[in-house]
C-alpha cells in the first residue's frame, strides 16, 4: 500500500486511504469525480472496493486484463472487481475457508453487472476438466436465465434486479468449482400484473414476443404486439435502447439446454409465460353487483396453455368456496374480486415459476463431489428503492438493505472497533451511525412493523390498509425514525397523506403508502383457483401446485414474515464466511456516461458510511489474526518455530515478527490476536511463505519419496521372501517328482534289461524302445562323411538287421548325393576312367600310373593345334564328322617297322593318321573297317589297329606308338561305342596283317631301359621296363 506513495495515480488516488484530508467528504468525493471522468471506475478503502456505475461498456474485462490479476497480491495493479475476486478465491484456497463477497448500493447503481464479473473471473482462473466446465457453464448461463424472469426495467435502471440472489459456489481442494447453490428472495412479484409508467414488465415477457420462431408464437397463441396484451403495455415503454430482446431471448433459451431443461420443459415453461399474458387480457363485466367473464378467447388460450379444464377455471374466476358451519358454498365475486383473483392468480403462476426454476437450476448445479467443499458467495440484491409511491415492495426490499447495512457495520465499524478494546489495543473510537435502531423498529416483536402488519392480517373483524396504519401510528408514534400523518408536527404533515407513513432509514427518508399492505402481505390465493391449478397437466404446473396444499389447514406464514426468516438465515450464513466488499455508487440517474451528480453521489456515500469505514480503516490494522493460525501458517518461516514450538502460540509469534524483522509501527500483539497494520508488510510475510513452501515442498516430497521408496522395498522383500518359499516349495516337489519317475525309469530300464532278449512284451517294450531312440541318437552323429568312408558305428544285437538296413541306405543316399553334385564334364571323366577300368585294370601293367591323370580330348601342341585348324578340320567338316581325340604317336611301318612321327585324330567316324609336318591324311580307317585294337600286357605304348582285308585294301594293320595309351584307348573305345573292342594280349606276342597275307610279328619282353627294335628274323621287338 505505501508503494502507493510514490507511485500516485495522476488521476487522483487508488485507495481513499491514501487522502491527506481523510475526514472531509468532498475530497472523497473529488477523488472518485476524477477517476469516474477518466473511466476509472474503481476505488479501494483498505480492501472494499467502491464502484461507479460507468453506464457504458468499458473494455477493461477481457481475458488478458483477467489473466493479469491472476495470482497478484491485492495492492499491486489498480483497483478492479477481478482483484476483489482473486482476493476471495485464493483466500479461500488459502486458508481453506468460506468466503463471500457483498455487493450493496442502491438500484442502478451496477451490482447486477459487478455479480456476473466476479462470477466470470472466477469461473476462469481455476483448473480445466470436462466436469469443471460442466459446472462453469451451468454457473455463467445460469444469469440469462434468472435475469430474464427476475429482472425488469424500471425509471432508474434498464436491467434492475427485482429478486434477491445469493448463490454459493462449491470448491474442491484443488480449487475448482465441483457445484453450486442459489437462493431467491422476494421477487416483485405484483410487478407482473403492475408497473408504473417508464417501467416494463420482466424481460421473458417481451422477449417471447420478440422470437424469431412464430411456429412458437403461433403455439401460444400470441401476437408480437406488446400493445395488444394489459400485463405488457401499462408502462408506456416496450422498446429499451441498451436491451436486445430478441438476442437476449435466443441467448436465454441456449442458457436453458446448458442448465439441463428438456424440450418439453421449455416448451411447458413458455406455456406458462404465455398463460400469464393471455390472464391479463382476461375482462369482466358486472350485472347487479356480480361479476361475469367477457368470454373473449383468452380464457381458452389459458385452460389450453396450463392443461386445465375450461369450465372450471371459468367458474373459478368467477366464484369463491366458503365455509358456513361446516358446510361449503360457492358465491359469485363482484368485479373487484374477480380482478383481484385473476390478478392474484397471474402472480401466484409467475412466482410458483420462477422458484421451479431456481430449484431447477440447482439440481443442474449439484455437486457431485462427495468431499468436503469449500464456498464462495455472491450476493446481488436489490439496492435500496425511493419511488415516487413505495408500496409493500419497496418496504421489503429496504428492510433488506437496512439488514445488509447493519451486517456491514458489524462486520466492519462496530465489531473491529469493539475487537481492538477487548484486545488491548490502543484505539481512537470513531463515530458511526448505528442502524440497528431502525431494523428492531421493523423486525421487533411484538411492536415491529411486521409484527403489527401480521397480527392486522388475522385479526377477526374487518382490518384495512388504515387501520394497519393507525395501529402503526399509535405504537410508533414516539420513534425518532418513523413518521406518520397522525404521529407528524405541522409542517411534516403537510409532506404526508393520510393513507402513509414514513420511515428515516440509514440511506435517507422513504414515504410508504399501505394501499395494499395486507393483501399483499396475505398474499391470499383462493382455494378454488388453487383446485383448479391441481387438476392442470401441464408438468410445471402439477408440480408448482399440488394437491397437499389443500389439505393442511395450518395458516401459512405471511409474505413478511417468510421474508424476515429468509434475511435472517442469510445473515448467519453470511456472518459464519470472511466478507468481502464491493460498495455500488450510482452517478446520476438519468443514466448518462458523462454526468456525476454531486449531490446524490454525496448522499449514497453518507448512507453506506463510506466516510466511516474509511476512518476505521485509516486508524485501524489491515490484518489481524488469532495467535494460533498465524504461527500455524507461517512458523516455517522461523527455525525457531518450525516445525514446532514448545511455548505458547503468543510467545511463537513474538519469536517469529522479531525474526521477520517487522518494525515497531508495522504490528500491535493483542491478548489473543496478531494485528498487522500495513497490507505490505502482509504480502512480504506471504510470498515470503510462498517461496518457502517450495522449499518445504521438496522436503516433503524427498521425506515421502524415501518413506515411499522404503515400502515399496519392504513389499518387494516380503514378496521376494514369498516368492522364495514357494520356488522353493515347488522345486522340491518337482524333485521329488523327478526323484519318483527317474526310479520308476531305472526299475523298468532293469527289468527291461533283464527281458531284452526275450520276445516282445510289456517288461521289455520301454526298454527296447529306449535302445532304438539311443542308438538313434548315437548313430545321427556318427554317420559317414564319405562313399569312401566305410567304417560304421557298433550297434546292439538286437538292432543288427535295422543296422544293416541304415548302413545300405546310407551309402546308396551319399552315392546318390554325390552323383547329383558332380558336374556333366566331370560325369564324362568318370565314366571313361570307368571304361578303362574294366579293360586294362589286371590287364595292363601301366594302368595303373594312369588313374592319376585326368583324360583329355586334346593332347597335341601349340603349332600342331594350328595346323590342325588350318588344315585338317576343313576336311572333316565336310563329312560332318567332329573330333573326339587328338594326340602326336610314332607310326611304325608296316614293312620295316621304320618309326615316323604321325598325329592321330579320332572322330566320331574314323581314325586318322596325318603327316606331322602338313596334316596330310597318311591312313584313314574308319571304324567299320577296325576291327579291333591290340596291346600288351606290358608297361609299352604300343598298340596296333587291327582292320578288316576287305575294306582296307592290300595296306594291313596300322601299328602305333603313344605316351597315352589307355587314355587314347579308351577315347577310341568311346568314339566307336564298342567298349570289347581293344583287347590286351594273352601272350607275349601280337601278330599283325602287313599286306597282301603277309603277316608280321611283334614280340613283347621287360627289360631294364625300353626299346623297340627289329630282330634278325625281321619282327619287332619292344622292351617294356617294370612299372615303378
Amino acid at each position: 500500500m505505501e508503494s502507493e506513495l510514490t507511485k500516485r495515480d495522476h488521476v487522483g488516488l487508488q485507495d481513499f486511504v491514501l487522502l491527506e484530508n481523510f475526514t472531509d467528504p468532498d475530497a472523497f468525493k473529488l477523488n472518485l469525480k476524477k477517476r469516474f471522468k477518466e473511466n476509472l471506475i474503481y476505488t479501494y478503502i483498505g480492501p472494499v472496493l467502491v464502484s461507479v456505475n460507468p453506464y457504458c461498456q468499458l473494455d477493461i474485462y477481457n481475458n488478458d486484463i483477467m489473466h493479469s490479476y491472476r495470482n497478484i497480491n491485492f495492492y499491486e495493479l489498480p483497483p478492479h472487481v477481478f482483484a476483489i475476486a482473486d482476493a476471495a478465491y485464493r483466500s479461500m484456497r488459502g486458508e481453506n475457508r468460506d468466503q463471500c463477497v457483498l455487493i450493496s448500493g442502491e438500484s442502478g447503481a451496477g451490482k447486477t453487472e459487478a455479480s456476473k464479473k466476479l462470477l466470470q473471473y472466477i469461473a476462469a482462473c481455476n483448473v480445466h476438466s470436462s466436469e469443471v466446465e460442466r459446472v462453469k457453464d451451468r454457473l455463467l448461463k445460469s444469469n440469462p436465465v434468472l435475469e430474464a424472469f427476475g429482472n425488469a426495467k424500471t425509471t432508474r435502471n434498464d436491467n434492475s434486479s427485482r429478486f434477491g440472489k445469493f448463490m454459493d459456489i462449491q470448491f474442491d481442494y484443488k480449487g475448482a468449482p465441483v457445484g453450486g447453490h442459489i437462493l431467491n428472495y422476494l421477487l416483485e412479484k405484483s410487478r407482473v400484473i403492475h408497473h408504473a409508467p417508464g417501467e416494463r414488465n420482466f424481460h421473458v415477457f417481451y422477449q417471447l414476443l420478440c422470437s424469431k420462431d412464430q411456429e412458437l408464437l403461433e403455439k401460444v397463441n400470441l401476437d408480437d404486439d406488446p400493445n395488444k396484451y394489459h400485463y405488457l403495455c401499462q408502462g408506456k415503454s416496450i422498446k429499451i435502447a441498451s436491451i436486445d430482446d430478441k438476442k437476449n431471448f435466443e441467448e436465454m433459451r441456449q442458457a436453458l439446454k446448458i442448465c439441463d431443461f428438456s424440450s418439453s420443459e421449455e416448451e411447458s415453461l413458455f406455456s406458462i409465460v404465455a398463460a400469464v399474458i393471455h390472464l391479463g387480457n382476461i375482462t369482466h363485466k358486472e350485472d347487479q353487483g356480480v361479476a361475469k367473464l367477457s368470454l373473449n378467447g383468452h380464457e381458452t388460450y389459458i385452460a389450453k396453455l396450463l392443461g386445465c379444464p375450461e369450465e372450471e377455471l371459468i367458474t373459478a374466476l368467477e366464484h369463491r368456496t366458503i365455509d358456513v358451519r361446516q358446510e361449503k358454498m360457492q358465491t359469485p365475486l363482484n368485479l373487484e374480486q374477480a380482478i383481484y383473483a385473476r390478478d392474484a392468480l397471474a402472480k401466484g403462476i409467475y412466482d410458483r415459476l420462477f422458484t421451479w426454476i431456481v430449484k431447477k437450476i440447482n439440481t443442474s448445479l449439484a455437486t457431485k463431489c462427495k468431499e468436503k467443499c469449500t464456498l464462495l458467495g455472491l450476493l446481488d440484491i436489490y439496492g435500496f428503492e425511493i419511488f415516487q409511491i413505495n408500496g409493500f415492495e419497496q418496504f421489503c426490499i429496504n428492510y433488506c438493505n437496512e439488514k445488509l447495512q447493519q451486517l456491514f457495520i458489524e462486520l466492519t465499524l462496530k465489531s473491529e472497533q469493539e475487537e481492538y478494546q477487548r484486545e488491548g489495543i490502543e484505539w481512537e473510537p470513531v463515530q458511526f451511525f448505528n442502524n440497528k435502531i431502525i431494523c428492531d423498529m421493523v423486525e421487533g416483536r411484538p411492536i415491529g412493523v411486521i409484527a403489527i402488519m401480521d397480527e392486522e392480517c388475522v385479526r377477526p373483524g374487518d382490518p384495512t390498509d388504515l387501520t394497519f396504519l393507525d395501529k402503526l401510528s399509535q405504537t410508533h408514534k414516539d420513534h425518532a425514525h418513523f413518521i406518520s400523518h397522525v404521529s407528524a408536527d405541522t409542517a411534516t404533515r403537510k409532506t404526508i397523506e393520510r393513507d402513509q407513513f414514513r420511515l428515516i432509514h440509514y440511506a435517507g427518508e422513504v414515504t410508504y403508502n399501505v394501499k395494499g399492505f395486507l393483501d399483499k402481505n396475505n398474499d391470499l390465493l383462493y382455494r378454488d383457483l388453487k383446485e383448479v391449478m391441481c387438476t392442470a397437466t401441464n408438468p410445471i404446473i402439477a408440480l408448482c401446485f399440488q394437491k397437499e396444499e389443500l389439505i393442511s389447514k395450518k395458516r401459512p406464514e405471511t409474505a413478511a414474515t417468510q421474508f424476515k426468516v429468509s434475511l435472517n438465515q442469510l445473515m448467519e450464513n453470511l456472518m459464519s464466511k470472511e466478507p468481502s466488499y464491493v460498495r455500488c455508487i450510482k452517478p446520476n440517474d438519468s443514466k448518462r456516461s458523462d454526468l456525476f451528480d454531486d449531490q446524490i453521489v454525496s448522499h449514497q456515500v453518507k448512507y453506506l458510511g463510506l466516510m466511516e469505514n474509511l476512518r476505521v480503516r485509516r486508524a485501524g490494522f489491515a490484518y489481524r489474526r488469532p495467535y494460533e493460525v498465524f504461527l500455524k501458517r507461517y512458523k516455517s518461516l522461523c527455525p525457531s518455530t518450525w516445525p514446532s514450538f514448545n511455548g505458547s502460540h503468543k510467545d511463537g509469534v513474538q519469536c517469529l515478527v522479531k525474526y521477520l524483522k517487522y518494525g515497531d509501527d508495522d504490528y500491535r500483539l493483542g491478548k489473543t490476536k496478531l494485528f498487522i497494520r500495513f497490507p505490505r508488510v502482509l504480502f512480504a510475510t506471504e510470498d515470503a511463505f510462498q517461496m518457502k513452501k517450495n522449499c518445504l515442498a521438496t522436503q516433503i516430497q524427498a521425506k515421502f519419496k524415501g518413506y515411499r521408496q522404503q515400502q515399496i522395498y519392504k513389499k518387494l522383500r516380503f514378496s521376494a521372501i514369498v516368492v522364495q518359499c514357494w520356488i522353493r516349495q515347488f522345486l522340491a516337489r518337482k524333485l521329488l517328482e523327478r526323484r519318483k519317475r527317474a526310479a520308476q525309469i531305472i526299475r523298468k530300464f532293469i527289468k527291461g534289461f533283464m527281458y531284452r532278449k526275450k520276445p516282445a512284451c510289456k517288461e521289455n517294450q520301454e526298454f527296447v524302445q529306449y535302445t532304438k531312440y539311443n542308438y538313434l541318437q548315437r548313430l545321427k552323429t556318427k554317420l559317414p562323411k564319405s562313399v569312401l568312408d566305410k567304417s560304421w558305428p557298433p550297434y546292439p544285437e538286437l538292432l543288427q538287421k535295422t543296422s544293416t538296413l541304415l548302413c545300405k541306405l546310407c551309402m546308396r543316399n551319399m552315392v546318390l548325393k554325390y552323383c547329383l553334385s558332380i558336374s556333366k564334364e566331370r560325369k564324362t571323366q568318370m565314366e571313361q576312367k570307368v571304361l578303362a577300368e574294366r579293360i586294362f585294370r589286371g590287364q595292363k601293367e601301366s594302368y595303373p600310373f594312369s588313374i592319376k591323370d585326368p583324360f583329355v580330348t586334346n593332347r597335341l601342341a601349340t603349332h600342331h593345334e594350328h595346323l590342325r585348324t588350318s588344315v585338317f578340320d576343313a576336311t572333316i567338316k565336310a563329312q560332318n564328322e567332329e573330333i573326339v581325340y587328338a594326340t602326336a604317336v610314332t607310326k611304325y611301318d608296316r614293312h620295316g617297322y621304320k618309326p615316323r612321327n604321325r598325329i592321330l585324330i579320332v572322330t566320331n567316324q574314323a581314325l586318322y593318321v596325318l603327316n606331322e609336318k602338313d596334316f596330310k591324311v597318311k591312313d584313314k580307317i574308319t571304324f567299320m573297317q577296325l576291327k579291333r585294337v591290340m596291346t600288351s600286357p606290358l608297361t609299352d605304348g604300343i598298340f596296333v589297329a587291327i582292320v578288316t582285308t576287305e575294306e582296307n585294301g592290300t595296306k594291313g594293320d596300322l601299328i602305333l606308338h603313344s605316351d597315352y595309351l589307355i587314355e587314347a584307348l579308351t577315347k577310341i573305345a568311346v568314339a566307336t561305342s564298342k567298349s570289347n573292342l581293344v583287347t590286351v594280349a594273352e601272350g607275349n606276342s601280337i601278330t599283325h596283317d602287313v599286306s597282301s597275307g603277309k603277316q608280321g610279328n611283334i614280340q613283347f619282353s621287360k627289360g631294364a631301359v625300353y626299346s623297340v627294335k627289329k630282330n634278325k628274323a625281321g619282327g619287332l621287338v619292344v622292351v617294356a621296363p617294370p612299372l615303378q
